[in-house]
């Protein structure tokens, strides 16, 4: 059983850098589970034999062009994605209580845990290996999409993943709207409470008090969902410099997949999973409701990137292939998802409005 506590997730990078106190119980990790990373990923999380690597990228570079049979619908009048604010009361209602209805539902994937947990699990285990690398966005982008698909389909969810966009709140991100404890997510652990993981502490506002994650990075324990508001040695600040209308026009200007994947990833992504800590830093982050409304702004830049030139950055794709690899990315690559949901080329990841995807922001 894994027993070392993981330390942080994400660093925010420089853009010249390229671009227990609480009662728990532990369990066992299947072998399913045990997606092998051998080395630091950005910092301290994941470890496993050299052995397992090793068979693990075998297979996967023996099915990288593997084929996929992933059914599609023509994409007829493309629901809107929209940001959190703009949302009524009662849409906003139905997204909290699809998503708590998830961590009600049991697995189909795997025994004795619930859907809400296999977001955790895809994330932390197979979904690294789509960070720091060109197909961050496009795993992430399905994964988004996968996750709307449960959502409807086992909870009735009516609407469209929202997204949070941050650069209405850059100069206060801690004071968002998306942080209140009526119309949002829930605020800041306790900060009176003890520290849980992640240097976060137990979300005491909002509507997810009652989640009790049962995986930290690699450690099996059920816990509280855990936030730690901090930069540096001050606690409950959430500095937003990275995210003002200037730092993101300078991300979204940029003229190639390769440097504009930098920006999204190495500094609006990391910077925010850093900086409310706790659950968030983990690759668990999936933990956080949050993971999701930050990726689908995520995705909504990449989005509006790709809008700005169609014609070519529709199939604009560069860069490795995959996390420690010096492989070239191409479009035909395949997406894996360990069985969570079906595998799917790069390409059929890359247009929002054509074949397995339908939505537009």
């Amino acid at each position: 059983m894994f027993s070392t506590r993981a330390g942080s997730k994400y660093t925010a990078v420089r853009e010249s850098e390229n671009e227990e106190n609480i009662p728990h119980e532990t369990f066992e990790l299947s072998a399913k589970d045990r997606h092998p990373v051998w080395q630091t990923f950005v910092s301290t999380w994941f470890y496993c034999s050299a052995t397992t690597a090793c068979l693990f990228i075998f297979w996967w570079l023996a099915n990288i062009n593997a084929p996929v049979d992933a059914s599609a619908s023509p994409c007829v009048d493309a629901p809107v994605r929209r940001e959190w604010r703009s949302l009524g009361q009662d849409e906003k209602r139905d997204f909290v209580r699809a998503f708590k209805c998830l961590s009600r539902t049991p697995s189909s994937w795997v025994q004795n845990r619930t859907v809400y947990d296999d977001f955790a699990f895809l994330h932390g285990g197979i979904g690294a290996w789509c960070h720091q690398s060109a197909c961050f966005l496009p795993w992430h982008r399905y994964t988004l999409f996968t996750f709307e698909k449960v959502l409807k389909n086992h909870c009735g969810f009516r609407g469209q993943i929202p997204y949070w966009d941050w650069t209405l709140d850059w100069m206060n991100l801690a004071n968002s709207t998306i942080f209140d404890s009526d119309t949002g997510f829930g605020g800041d652990g306790d900060a009176n409470g003890p520290e849980t993981f992640g240097e976060g502490r137990c979300v005491t506002t909002g509507p997810f008090t009652d989640l009790r994650p049962i995986i930290y990075n690699h450690t099996l324990v059920r816990h509280c969902l855990s936030r730690g508001f901090r930069y540096g040695n001050a606690s409950g600040i959430l500095p937003g410099r990275s995210y003002s209308p200037e730092k993101i026009g300078d991300i979204v200007r940029r003229n190639n997949y390769t440097h504009f994947i930098r920006g999204v990833e190495g500094v609006l992504h990391n910077t925010l999973h850093s900086l409310i800590r706790g659950d968030f830093k983990a690759m668990t982050a999936a933990n956080d409701p949050l993971f999701f409304v930050h990726h689908a702004q995520l995705d909504r830049l990449w989005w509006k990137w790709q809008q700005d030139h169609p014609q070519t950055r529709l199939a604009e794709y560069r860069g490795f292939h995959m996390f420690n690899s010096t492989g070239e990315a191409s479009l035909d690559d395949t997406l894996m998802f360990g069985g969570f949901t079906e595998d799917i080329a790069v390409r059929q990841a890359m247009n929002t409005e054509a074949g397995l995807l339908c939505y537009r922001y």
